[in-house]
Protein backbone atom coordinates (compact mmCIF):
# COMPACT_ATOMS: atom_id res chain seq x y z
CA UNK A 1 0.00 0.00 0.00
CA UNK A 2 1.51 3.45 -0.99
CA UNK A 3 1.52 5.86 2.12
CA UNK A 4 1.12 9.02 -0.37
CA UNK A 5 -1.67 7.50 -2.35
CA UNK A 6 -3.23 7.21 1.33
CA UNK A 7 -2.45 10.68 1.87
CA UNK A 8 -3.78 12.17 -1.44
CA UNK A 9 -7.34 10.05 -0.54
CA UNK A 10 -7.52 11.38 2.95
CA UNK A 11 -6.20 15.12 2.78
CA UNK A 12 -9.34 16.36 1.76
CA UNK A 13 -11.20 15.03 4.58
CA UNK A 14 -12.91 17.53 7.13
CA UNK A 15 -11.18 16.50 10.46
CA UNK A 16 -14.90 16.14 11.73
CA UNK A 17 -15.16 13.15 9.41
CA UNK A 18 -11.91 11.56 10.02
CA UNK A 19 -13.11 11.49 13.63
CA UNK A 20 -16.93 9.89 13.27
CA UNK A 21 -14.57 7.41 11.06
CA UNK A 22 -12.39 6.46 14.46
CA UNK A 23 -15.67 6.74 16.51
CA UNK A 24 -17.92 4.85 14.38
CA UNK A 25 -14.83 1.57 14.64
CA UNK A 26 -14.76 1.84 18.15
CA UNK A 27 -18.10 2.65 19.68
CA UNK A 28 -20.50 -0.41 19.38
CA UNK A 29 -23.95 0.53 20.91
CA UNK A 30 -25.81 -2.26 22.83
CA UNK A 31 -29.14 -3.01 20.89
CA UNK A 32 -32.55 -1.67 22.86
CA UNK A 33 -34.73 -4.66 23.04
CA UNK A 34 -37.53 -2.56 24.43
CA UNK A 35 -41.08 -3.07 23.94
CA UNK A 36 -42.03 -0.32 20.72
CA UNK A 37 -44.19 2.40 20.29
CA UNK A 38 -47.62 1.68 19.15
CA UNK A 39 -48.53 2.48 15.35
CA UNK A 40 -49.36 5.77 14.10
CA UNK A 41 -52.92 5.61 13.23
CA UNK A 42 -53.03 6.50 9.23
CA UNK A 43 -55.41 9.24 8.41
CA UNK A 44 -54.22 9.85 4.63
CA UNK A 45 -53.58 8.01 1.50
CA UNK A 46 -50.73 6.27 0.78
CA UNK A 47 -49.79 6.03 -3.37
CA UNK A 48 -48.35 3.71 -4.80
CA UNK A 49 -44.28 4.06 -5.72
CA UNK A 50 -43.02 2.73 -8.98
CA UNK A 51 -42.69 -0.66 -8.38
CA UNK A 52 -38.81 -2.66 -8.00
CA UNK A 53 -37.67 -4.97 -10.62
CA UNK A 54 -38.91 -8.93 -9.06
CA UNK A 55 -36.11 -10.53 -6.98
CA UNK A 56 -37.80 -13.30 -4.98
CA UNK A 57 -38.30 -15.91 -7.03
CA UNK A 58 -39.25 -19.25 -4.64
CA UNK A 59 -40.21 -19.00 -1.25
CA UNK A 60 -36.74 -18.50 0.12
CA UNK A 61 -35.21 -17.64 -3.63
CA UNK A 62 -33.36 -14.52 -4.42
CA UNK A 63 -32.31 -13.09 -7.67
CA UNK A 64 -30.39 -10.30 -7.62
CA UNK A 65 -27.73 -8.88 -10.35
CA UNK A 66 -28.90 -12.19 -12.41
CA UNK A 67 -27.68 -14.55 -10.09
CA UNK A 68 -29.72 -16.56 -7.94
CA UNK A 69 -29.62 -17.83 -4.80
CA UNK A 70 -31.41 -20.37 -2.14
CA UNK A 71 -31.47 -18.97 1.54
CA UNK A 72 -31.20 -22.04 2.95
CA UNK A 73 -27.83 -22.80 0.84
CA UNK A 74 -25.88 -18.95 1.07
CA UNK A 75 -27.49 -17.98 4.09
CA UNK A 76 -27.66 -14.21 5.34
CA UNK A 77 -24.52 -13.85 5.39
CA UNK A 78 -22.68 -16.50 3.34
CA UNK A 79 -19.29 -15.70 1.17
CA UNK A 80 -20.41 -17.64 -1.34
CA UNK A 81 -22.34 -14.09 -2.85
CA UNK A 82 -20.70 -10.64 -3.07
CA UNK A 83 -20.93 -8.10 -0.64
CA UNK A 84 -23.63 -6.10 -2.71
CA UNK A 85 -25.78 -9.42 -3.35
CA UNK A 86 -26.04 -10.32 0.44
CA UNK A 87 -26.61 -6.52 1.12
CA UNK A 88 -30.05 -6.63 -1.17
CA UNK A 89 -30.92 -9.39 0.53
CA UNK A 90 -31.74 -7.22 3.95
CA UNK A 91 -33.40 -4.81 1.63
CA UNK A 92 -36.46 -5.89 1.12
CA UNK A 93 -37.02 -4.85 -2.00
CA UNK A 94 -38.88 -7.18 -3.48
CA UNK A 95 -41.84 -6.08 -1.19
CA UNK A 96 -43.22 -3.21 -3.30
CA UNK A 97 -41.91 -5.20 -6.76
CA UNK A 98 -44.28 -5.94 -9.59
CA UNK A 99 -46.42 -8.88 -8.74
CA UNK A 100 -45.77 -8.28 -4.90
CA UNK A 101 -49.19 -9.41 -4.12
CA UNK A 102 -49.27 -12.79 -5.13
CA UNK A 103 -46.11 -13.40 -3.25
CA UNK A 104 -47.19 -12.31 0.11
CA UNK A 105 -47.29 -15.16 1.83
CA UNK A 106 -43.76 -15.93 1.34
CA UNK A 107 -43.02 -12.39 2.24
CA UNK A 108 -44.55 -12.73 5.61
CA UNK A 109 -42.72 -15.91 6.28
CA UNK A 110 -39.75 -14.50 5.24
CA UNK A 111 -40.15 -11.26 7.78
CA UNK A 112 -40.78 -13.69 10.27
CA UNK A 113 -37.71 -15.84 9.76
CA UNK A 114 -35.04 -12.86 8.82
CA UNK A 115 -35.92 -11.18 12.50
CA UNK A 116 -35.29 -15.17 13.56
CA UNK A 117 -32.03 -15.33 11.54
CA UNK A 118 -30.29 -11.92 12.54
CA UNK A 119 -29.47 -11.25 16.42
CA UNK A 120 -29.67 -7.33 16.69
CA UNK A 121 -26.58 -5.77 15.83
CA UNK A 122 -25.02 -8.75 14.07
CA UNK A 123 -23.96 -9.44 10.40
CA UNK A 124 -24.17 -7.66 7.32
CA UNK A 125 -28.29 -7.13 8.00
CA UNK A 126 -28.04 -4.59 10.77
CA UNK A 127 -24.80 -2.19 8.96
CA UNK A 128 -26.41 0.89 8.61
CA UNK A 129 -27.30 1.23 4.73
CA UNK A 130 -29.69 -2.08 4.53
CA UNK A 131 -30.71 -1.19 8.06
CA UNK A 132 -32.13 2.40 6.41
CA UNK A 133 -33.50 0.19 3.13
CA UNK A 134 -35.23 -2.36 5.15
CA UNK A 135 -36.87 0.31 7.47
CA UNK A 136 -38.38 2.25 4.47
CA UNK A 137 -39.33 -0.88 2.58
CA UNK A 138 -41.14 -2.84 5.38
CA UNK A 139 -43.23 0.23 6.14
CA UNK A 140 -43.57 1.17 2.76
CA UNK A 141 -45.17 -2.32 2.62
CA UNK A 142 -47.31 -1.69 5.34
CA UNK A 143 -48.65 1.58 4.20
CA UNK A 144 -49.59 -0.12 1.09
CA UNK A 145 -51.97 -3.00 2.75
CA UNK A 146 -48.84 -5.02 3.73
CA UNK A 147 -49.21 -6.46 7.34
CA UNK A 148 -46.16 -6.52 9.64
CA UNK A 149 -46.14 -9.71 11.50
CA UNK A 150 -45.87 -8.60 15.49
CA UNK A 151 -42.45 -9.72 15.38
CA UNK A 152 -41.60 -7.65 12.65
CA UNK A 153 -43.20 -4.70 14.02
CA UNK A 154 -40.80 -4.94 17.27
CA UNK A 155 -37.74 -5.01 15.22
CA UNK A 156 -38.60 -2.08 13.76
CA UNK A 157 -38.02 -0.22 16.99
CA UNK A 158 -34.69 -2.04 17.38
CA UNK A 159 -34.03 -1.32 14.21
CA UNK A 160 -34.82 2.77 14.41
CA UNK A 161 -33.06 2.52 18.07
CA UNK A 162 -29.96 0.70 16.59
CA UNK A 163 -29.83 3.21 13.17
CA UNK A 164 -29.96 5.99 15.81
CA UNK A 165 -26.87 5.57 17.30
CA UNK A 166 -24.59 3.93 14.25
CA UNK A 167 -25.13 7.16 11.50
CA UNK A 168 -23.09 7.22 9.21
CA UNK A 169 -20.93 10.01 9.48
CA UNK A 170 -18.24 9.20 8.49
CA UNK A 171 -18.83 8.17 5.13
CA UNK A 172 -22.09 10.67 4.39
CA UNK A 173 -23.04 11.58 1.10
CA UNK A 174 -26.08 9.18 -0.04
CA UNK A 175 -25.33 6.72 3.22
CA UNK A 176 -25.90 9.57 5.71
CA UNK A 177 -28.98 10.78 3.41
CA UNK A 178 -30.57 7.61 3.51
CA UNK A 179 -30.10 7.29 7.44
CA UNK A 180 -31.97 10.09 7.38
CA UNK A 181 -34.92 8.53 5.49
CA UNK A 182 -35.18 6.03 7.88
CA UNK A 183 -35.55 7.58 11.33
CA UNK A 184 -38.59 10.03 9.62
CA UNK A 185 -40.07 6.88 8.17
CA UNK A 186 -39.36 5.50 11.36
CA UNK A 187 -41.04 8.61 13.00
CA UNK A 188 -43.79 8.63 11.52
CA UNK A 189 -45.02 4.82 11.53
CA UNK A 190 -44.65 4.56 15.60
CA UNK A 191 -46.40 7.17 18.04
CA UNK A 192 -45.26 8.32 21.17
CA UNK A 193 -42.00 10.25 22.94
CA UNK A 194 -39.56 8.00 20.78
CA UNK A 195 -40.94 8.41 17.64
CA UNK A 196 -41.41 11.71 18.16
CA UNK A 197 -37.55 12.25 18.88
CA UNK A 198 -36.74 9.81 15.47
CA UNK A 199 -38.77 12.15 13.20
CA UNK A 200 -37.24 14.72 14.84
CA UNK A 201 -33.55 13.49 14.14
CA UNK A 202 -34.61 13.14 11.61
CA UNK A 203 -35.91 15.89 9.75
CA UNK A 204 -33.12 17.78 11.31
CA UNK A 205 -30.17 15.64 9.68
CA UNK A 206 -32.56 15.24 6.24
CA UNK A 207 -32.60 19.54 5.59
CA UNK A 208 -29.08 20.10 6.71
CA UNK A 209 -28.07 17.28 4.47
CA UNK A 210 -30.17 18.78 1.10
CA UNK A 211 -28.88 22.03 1.67
CA UNK A 212 -25.33 19.95 1.44
CA UNK A 213 -25.87 17.27 -0.88
CA UNK A 214 -28.55 18.74 -3.44
CA UNK A 215 -26.33 21.82 -5.64
CA UNK A 216 -28.53 24.86 -6.26
CA UNK A 217 -28.78 23.84 -10.25
CA UNK A 218 -30.65 20.88 -8.44
CA UNK A 219 -27.91 18.11 -8.87
CA UNK A 220 -27.14 15.29 -6.39
CA UNK A 221 -23.05 16.65 -4.89
CA UNK A 222 -21.97 12.61 -5.82
CA UNK A 223 -22.45 13.38 -9.94
CA UNK A 224 -24.26 9.89 -10.41
CA UNK A 225 -27.42 10.34 -12.19
CA UNK A 226 -28.66 7.22 -10.15
CA UNK A 227 -27.50 8.22 -7.28
CA UNK A 228 -29.92 11.38 -7.97
CA UNK A 229 -32.38 9.58 -9.28
CA UNK A 230 -32.32 7.39 -5.70
CA UNK A 231 -32.38 10.46 -3.52
CA UNK A 232 -35.29 11.96 -5.73
CA UNK A 233 -36.90 9.00 -5.38
CA UNK A 234 -36.45 9.36 -1.37
CA UNK A 235 -37.66 12.82 -1.31
CA UNK A 236 -40.86 11.46 -3.40
CA UNK A 237 -41.26 8.89 -0.76
CA UNK A 238 -41.07 11.37 2.16
CA UNK A 239 -43.63 13.27 0.29
CA UNK A 240 -46.13 10.34 -0.04
CA UNK A 241 -45.24 9.77 3.85
CA UNK A 242 -45.85 13.13 4.79
CA UNK A 243 -49.50 13.09 2.87
CA UNK A 244 -50.30 9.37 4.82
CA UNK A 245 -49.70 10.99 7.87
CA UNK A 246 -51.33 14.76 7.65
CA UNK A 247 -51.42 15.37 11.45
CA UNK A 248 -47.64 15.13 12.20
CA UNK A 249 -46.71 18.85 12.68
CA UNK A 250 -43.54 18.49 12.28
CA UNK A 251 -43.98 17.91 8.29
CA UNK A 252 -44.54 21.74 7.94
CA UNK A 253 -40.89 23.46 7.40
CA UNK A 254 -39.71 20.53 6.24
CA UNK A 255 -42.04 19.47 3.33
CA UNK A 256 -41.91 23.39 2.01
CA UNK A 257 -38.33 23.10 2.08
CA UNK A 258 -37.87 19.39 -0.09
CA UNK A 259 -41.12 20.65 -2.35
CA UNK A 260 -38.63 23.78 -3.28
CA UNK A 261 -36.19 21.71 -4.59
CA UNK A 262 -37.87 18.96 -6.22
CA UNK A 263 -38.96 20.90 -9.60
CA UNK A 264 -34.57 21.21 -10.36
CA UNK A 265 -34.07 17.95 -9.07
CA UNK A 266 -36.59 16.46 -11.80
CA UNK A 267 -35.41 19.00 -14.25
CA UNK A 268 -31.71 17.75 -13.34
CA UNK A 269 -33.10 13.85 -13.72
CA UNK A 270 -34.82 14.54 -16.94
CA UNK A 271 -31.84 16.35 -18.50
CA UNK A 272 -29.25 13.46 -17.85
CA UNK A 273 -31.60 11.15 -19.43
CA UNK A 274 -31.22 9.58 -22.99
CA UNK A 275 -34.06 9.52 -25.36
CA UNK A 276 -34.35 5.28 -24.83
CA UNK A 277 -35.50 6.87 -21.03
CA UNK A 278 -32.90 5.56 -19.05
CA UNK A 279 -29.95 7.34 -17.49
CA UNK A 280 -26.41 8.57 -18.55
CA UNK A 281 -23.68 6.38 -17.40
CA UNK A 282 -21.58 8.90 -15.79
CA UNK A 283 -19.77 7.82 -12.36
CA UNK A 284 -21.36 4.50 -10.90
CA UNK A 285 -24.49 4.32 -12.63
CA UNK A 286 -26.44 1.20 -14.11
CA UNK A 287 -29.86 0.34 -15.43
CA UNK A 288 -32.61 -1.07 -12.94
CA UNK A 289 -31.41 0.09 -9.72
CA UNK A 290 -33.79 2.79 -9.23
CA UNK A 291 -37.40 3.22 -11.24
CA UNK A 292 -36.57 4.72 -14.69
CA UNK A 293 -37.08 8.48 -14.94
CA UNK A 294 -40.57 8.43 -16.70
CA UNK A 295 -41.80 6.47 -13.37
CA UNK A 296 -40.26 8.70 -11.20
CA UNK A 297 -42.42 11.73 -12.67
CA UNK A 298 -45.38 9.66 -12.87
CA UNK A 299 -45.18 9.08 -9.18
CA UNK A 300 -44.54 12.80 -8.70
CA UNK A 301 -47.72 13.50 -10.81
CA UNK A 302 -49.57 10.82 -8.76
CA UNK A 303 -48.59 12.90 -5.49
CA UNK A 304 -50.11 16.08 -6.89
CA UNK A 305 -46.36 17.92 -7.74
CA UNK A 306 -47.84 18.64 -11.68
CA UNK A 307 -45.69 17.53 -14.64
CA UNK A 308 -42.25 18.82 -14.90
CA UNK A 309 -41.77 20.87 -18.15
CA UNK A 310 -40.19 19.89 -21.10
CA UNK A 311 -36.57 20.29 -21.59
CA UNK A 312 -35.65 23.11 -24.42
CA UNK A 313 -33.67 21.92 -27.04
CA UNK A 314 -30.13 23.51 -27.84
CA UNK A 315 -27.91 23.46 -24.61
CA UNK A 316 -28.68 23.30 -21.36
CA UNK A 317 -25.98 24.03 -18.60
CA UNK A 318 -25.84 22.76 -14.86
CA UNK A 319 -23.11 24.82 -13.76
CA UNK A 320 -22.84 23.47 -10.43
CA UNK A 321 -23.07 19.78 -11.27
CA UNK A 322 -20.53 20.44 -14.43
CA UNK A 323 -22.59 18.65 -17.04
CA UNK A 324 -24.09 19.97 -20.29
CA UNK A 325 -26.94 18.75 -22.52
CA UNK A 326 -26.91 19.31 -26.48
CA UNK A 327 -29.91 18.45 -28.12
CA UNK A 328 -32.11 18.72 -31.30
CA UNK A 329 -34.69 16.66 -32.69
CA UNK A 330 -32.22 14.28 -34.18
CA UNK A 331 -29.33 13.57 -31.29
CA UNK A 332 -28.87 14.22 -27.69
CA UNK A 333 -25.27 14.87 -26.01
CA UNK A 334 -24.91 14.40 -22.71
CA UNK A 335 -21.15 16.10 -21.95
CA UNK A 336 -19.25 15.60 -18.49
CA UNK A 337 -17.31 19.01 -17.39
CA UNK A 338 -17.65 17.97 -13.62
CA UNK A 339 -15.60 17.40 -10.72
CA UNK A 340 -15.47 13.69 -9.93
CA UNK A 341 -17.80 14.50 -6.49
CA UNK A 342 -17.47 15.91 -3.66
CA UNK A 343 -13.94 16.13 -1.88
CA UNK A 344 -15.67 14.69 1.19
CA UNK A 345 -16.72 11.40 -0.55
CA UNK A 346 -16.10 10.75 -3.70
CA UNK A 347 -16.82 7.20 -3.92
CA UNK A 348 -18.76 6.70 -6.56
CA UNK A 349 -16.18 8.33 -8.81
CA UNK A 350 -14.73 7.08 -12.13
CA UNK A 351 -11.89 8.51 -13.84
CA UNK A 352 -14.43 9.95 -16.60
CA UNK A 353 -13.34 13.70 -16.55
CA UNK A 354 -14.23 15.51 -19.88
CA UNK A 355 -16.16 11.94 -21.30
CA UNK A 356 -19.74 12.41 -22.77
CA UNK A 357 -22.35 10.04 -24.46
CA UNK A 358 -24.67 10.33 -27.65
CA UNK A 359 -27.50 9.34 -28.89
CA UNK A 360 -28.71 9.55 -32.26
CA UNK A 361 -32.51 8.90 -33.86
CA UNK A 362 -33.25 7.92 -30.10
CA UNK A 363 -29.89 4.96 -29.85
CA UNK A 364 -27.27 5.06 -27.43
CA UNK A 365 -24.09 5.53 -30.18
CA UNK A 366 -20.88 6.58 -27.75
CA UNK A 367 -21.48 5.51 -24.94
CA UNK A 368 -19.32 5.33 -21.17
CA UNK A 369 -18.98 1.83 -20.24
CA UNK A 370 -21.56 1.47 -16.86
CA UNK A 371 -21.16 -0.35 -14.00
CA UNK A 372 -21.59 -4.17 -12.94
CA UNK A 373 -19.47 -4.59 -9.58
CA UNK A 374 -18.72 -2.74 -6.79
CA UNK A 375 -16.27 -6.08 -5.59
CA UNK A 376 -12.64 -5.17 -5.49
CA UNK A 377 -10.78 -6.75 -8.03
CA UNK A 378 -9.93 -5.92 -11.84
CA UNK A 379 -13.14 -5.71 -12.73
CA UNK A 380 -13.98 -3.11 -10.72
CA UNK A 381 -10.86 -0.94 -11.08
CA UNK A 382 -11.00 -1.34 -14.88
CA UNK A 383 -15.29 0.09 -14.89
CA UNK A 384 -13.69 2.52 -12.61
CA UNK A 385 -10.76 3.65 -14.86
CA UNK A 386 -10.48 6.58 -17.86
CA UNK A 387 -9.69 3.57 -20.97
CA UNK A 388 -13.31 2.56 -20.11
CA UNK A 389 -15.09 5.58 -20.89
CA UNK A 390 -15.34 8.24 -24.22
CA UNK A 391 -12.16 10.69 -23.25
CA UNK A 392 -9.06 11.03 -23.77
CA UNK A 393 -6.21 8.52 -21.61
CA UNK A 394 -2.84 9.94 -21.12
CA UNK A 395 0.65 8.06 -20.64
CA UNK A 396 -1.81 5.14 -20.42
CA UNK A 397 -2.67 6.42 -16.89
CA UNK A 398 -6.17 7.74 -15.26
CA UNK A 399 -7.03 11.06 -14.68
CA UNK A 400 -8.55 10.42 -11.18
CA UNK A 401 -6.45 8.15 -8.96
CA UNK A 402 -9.07 5.68 -8.60
CA UNK A 403 -8.44 2.31 -6.54
CA UNK A 404 -10.04 0.06 -3.96
CA UNK A 405 -13.97 -0.30 -4.69
CA UNK A 406 -14.45 3.25 -3.38
CA UNK A 407 -11.48 5.25 -2.91
CA UNK A 408 -9.95 8.05 -4.87
CA UNK A 409 -6.65 9.90 -3.98
CA UNK A 410 -5.40 12.39 -7.01
CA UNK A 411 -8.75 14.19 -8.44
CA UNK A 412 -8.98 15.85 -12.02
CA UNK A 413 -10.30 19.24 -11.39
CA UNK A 414 -11.86 20.61 -15.11
CA UNK A 415 -11.29 24.48 -15.76
CA UNK A 416 -11.99 26.76 -18.27
CA UNK A 417 -15.61 25.90 -19.37
CA UNK A 418 -16.99 28.08 -22.11
CA UNK A 419 -19.82 27.59 -24.21
CA UNK A 420 -20.60 29.46 -26.93
CA UNK A 421 -23.09 30.20 -30.06
CA UNK A 422 -22.32 29.25 -33.85
CA UNK A 423 -23.09 31.50 -36.56
CA UNK A 424 -26.23 29.08 -38.49
CA UNK A 425 -26.83 27.37 -35.14
CA UNK A 426 -25.02 25.11 -33.00
CA UNK A 427 -22.77 25.30 -30.23
CA UNK A 428 -19.14 25.34 -29.57
CA UNK A 429 -18.60 23.77 -25.67
CA UNK A 430 -14.94 23.87 -24.52
CA UNK A 431 -13.61 22.52 -21.10
CA UNK A 432 -10.01 21.61 -19.66
CA UNK A 433 -8.64 19.10 -16.77
CA UNK A 434 -5.35 18.78 -14.99
CA UNK A 435 -5.97 15.14 -13.68
CA UNK A 436 -2.27 14.66 -15.79
CA UNK A 437 -0.85 17.26 -13.71
CA UNK A 438 1.86 14.69 -11.91
CA UNK A 439 2.93 13.58 -15.60
CA UNK A 440 5.95 14.63 -16.88
CA UNK A 441 5.50 18.77 -18.23
CA UNK A 442 1.89 18.74 -16.50
CA UNK A 443 -0.13 18.02 -19.38
CA UNK A 444 -3.92 19.87 -20.05
CA UNK A 445 -6.33 17.49 -21.56
CA UNK A 446 -8.66 20.26 -23.28
CA UNK A 447 -11.76 19.43 -25.41
CA UNK A 448 -13.62 20.81 -27.68
CA UNK A 449 -17.56 19.97 -28.65
CA UNK A 450 -18.48 21.63 -31.89
CA UNK A 451 -22.45 20.48 -32.13
CA UNK A 452 -24.20 21.63 -35.36
CA UNK A 453 -27.50 19.66 -37.08
CA UNK A 454 -26.43 16.65 -37.85
CA UNK A 455 -22.90 17.09 -36.77
CA UNK A 456 -20.89 16.46 -33.53
CA UNK A 457 -17.22 16.96 -34.03
CA UNK A 458 -14.45 16.60 -31.21
CA UNK A 459 -11.39 18.31 -30.64
CA UNK A 460 -8.92 17.27 -28.31
CA UNK A 461 -5.53 18.68 -27.22
CA UNK A 462 -2.95 17.33 -24.91
CA UNK A 463 -0.66 19.92 -24.35
CA UNK A 464 2.77 19.84 -23.77
CA UNK A 465 2.42 16.69 -25.89
CA UNK A 466 2.56 13.25 -24.21
CA UNK A 467 1.55 9.99 -24.87
CA UNK A 468 -2.59 10.12 -25.48
CA UNK A 469 -5.14 8.27 -26.75
CA UNK A 470 -9.30 9.76 -27.43
CA UNK A 471 -11.15 6.44 -27.04
CA UNK A 472 -15.02 6.78 -28.28
CA UNK A 473 -17.05 3.35 -26.76
CA UNK A 474 -20.00 2.26 -29.24
CA UNK A 475 -23.29 0.83 -28.32
CA UNK A 476 -23.08 -2.62 -28.90
CA UNK A 477 -26.69 -2.73 -30.74
CA UNK A 478 -24.57 -1.20 -33.97
CA UNK A 479 -22.86 -2.36 -37.11
CA UNK A 480 -19.88 -1.51 -37.63
CA UNK A 481 -18.02 -1.07 -42.08
CA UNK A 482 -15.66 0.63 -43.12
CA UNK A 483 -12.17 1.54 -41.77
CA UNK A 484 -10.97 2.64 -38.72
CA UNK A 485 -10.12 6.00 -40.10
CA UNK A 486 -13.56 6.53 -41.97
CA UNK A 487 -16.85 4.31 -41.52
CA UNK A 488 -20.63 4.13 -40.71
CA UNK A 489 -22.27 2.55 -37.78
CA UNK A 490 -25.82 1.58 -38.51
CA UNK A 491 -28.75 -0.48 -36.06
CA UNK A 492 -32.51 -0.73 -37.07
CA UNK A 493 -32.88 2.40 -39.79
CA UNK A 494 -30.21 4.79 -38.02
CA UNK A 495 -27.14 5.58 -39.62
CA UNK A 496 -23.51 7.36 -38.27
CA UNK A 497 -20.78 8.44 -40.33
CA UNK A 498 -17.22 8.84 -38.43
CA UNK A 499 -14.29 10.47 -39.88
CA UNK A 500 -10.43 10.72 -38.18
CA UNK A 501 -9.53 14.10 -39.55
CA UNK A 502 -6.90 14.09 -36.86
CA UNK A 503 -5.14 11.17 -35.32
CA UNK A 504 -4.35 7.35 -36.13
CA UNK A 505 -7.17 5.53 -35.45
CA UNK A 506 -8.28 1.71 -34.62
CA UNK A 507 -11.07 -0.38 -33.51
CA UNK A 508 -10.80 -2.78 -30.55
CA UNK A 509 -13.18 -4.94 -28.43
CA UNK A 510 -14.30 -3.59 -25.36
CA UNK A 511 -16.98 -4.25 -22.54
CA UNK A 512 -20.35 -2.43 -21.88
CA UNK A 513 -22.22 -2.84 -18.88
CA UNK A 514 -25.81 -1.23 -18.40
CA UNK A 515 -26.17 -3.55 -15.14
CA UNK A 516 -24.99 -4.62 -12.33
CA UNK A 517 -24.27 -8.24 -13.35
CA UNK A 518 -24.07 -7.70 -16.78
CA UNK A 519 -21.03 -7.43 -19.44
CA UNK A 520 -21.94 -7.22 -22.97
CA UNK A 521 -19.34 -7.32 -25.84
CA UNK A 522 -18.50 -4.22 -27.91
CA UNK A 523 -16.26 -2.15 -29.44
CA UNK A 524 -14.55 0.92 -29.00
CA UNK A 525 -12.92 3.57 -31.55
CA UNK A 526 -9.52 4.94 -30.19
CA UNK A 527 -7.41 7.44 -31.85
CA UNK A 528 -3.56 7.97 -31.41
CA UNK A 529 -3.20 11.71 -30.83
CA UNK A 530 -1.15 12.97 -33.22
CA UNK A 531 1.09 15.82 -31.88
CA UNK A 532 -1.18 16.14 -28.89
CA UNK A 533 -4.57 16.79 -30.97
CA UNK A 534 -7.06 14.84 -32.50
CA UNK A 535 -10.23 15.83 -34.05
CA UNK A 536 -13.13 13.18 -34.55
CA UNK A 537 -16.44 14.32 -36.60
CA UNK A 538 -19.61 11.74 -36.64
CA UNK A 539 -22.40 13.08 -38.96
CA UNK A 540 -25.90 11.97 -39.04
CA UNK A 541 -28.79 12.54 -41.33
CA UNK A 542 -30.47 15.70 -39.60
CA UNK A 543 -34.24 16.10 -39.32
CA UNK A 544 -35.54 17.87 -41.92
CA UNK A 545 -37.81 21.05 -41.20
CA UNK A 546 -40.20 23.14 -43.03
CA UNK A 547 -42.06 26.45 -42.97
CA UNK A 548 -45.28 27.69 -43.77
Amino acid sequence: MSWGRWWRTVRSLPPEQLLARVWFRLYRPRPNLASPPPPRPVRGRWVAPPPAEPSLVGPTTFRFHGVEGELDVVGWDGPQRTRLWRYHQHYFEDLLADGAAARRPWHEALLRRWVADNPPGRGAGWEPYPTSRRIVHWIAWALGGGELPAEAVASLAVQARWLERRLERHLRANHLWANAVALVFAGAFFLGPEADRWLARGLALLMRELGRQILPDGAHYERSPMYHAQVLRDLLDLENLAGAYPDVGAWAHARTTWRARLPAMRRFLLGLTHPDGEIAFFNDAAFGVVAPPAQLEAYAERLGLGAAPPLEPGLLHWPEAGYVRLSDAGAVALLDCAPVGPDEQPGHAHADTLSFELSISGRRFVVNGGTSTYEVGPERRWQRGTAAHSTVIVDGEDSSEVWASFRVGRRARPFGFAATPLDRGGWRVVCAHDGYRHRPGAPVHRRAWIWRPGELRVEDVVAPARPAEARFLLHPAWRLEGTPQEGVASTDGARVRWRVERGHARLESAHYHPRFGATEPTTCLAVALANGQAIVRFLWDAPCTSSS
